[in-house]
């Protein structure tokens, strides 16, 4: 359990170093430059295009669930009497 504990405490004062230091805390080349260049405008369609996918999947998990909904409203609507069997 010490081993653990010592190698938790390493790990945590190893991270605190890194974010404490003033060089690995700069904004990056695409937040911090140019806003029109070619590295902000391929940002910003990365960003739309993994937006659209999500959206996409989202909107096909809706859709199953929607279909599912009205397949199975539609089921129950069918009334079935047991006495009508012969």
């Amino acid at each position: 359990m010490k081993r653990f504990q010592k190698i938790k405490f390493l790990f945590a004062a190893l991270l605190a170093t890194l974010m404490l230091n003033p060089n690995v805390s700069q904004a990056c080349s695409a937040c911090y430059g140019d806003p029109s260049s070619t590295m902000s405008k391929g940002l910003r369609w990365g960003i739309f295009v993994l937006l659209s996918v999500v959206v996409m999947v989202l909107g096909c998990i809706t859709t199953f669930f929607v279909y599912i909904a009205k397949k199975s409203s539609t089921d129950t609507d069918t009334p079935t009497d047991s006495t009508d069997k012969v």
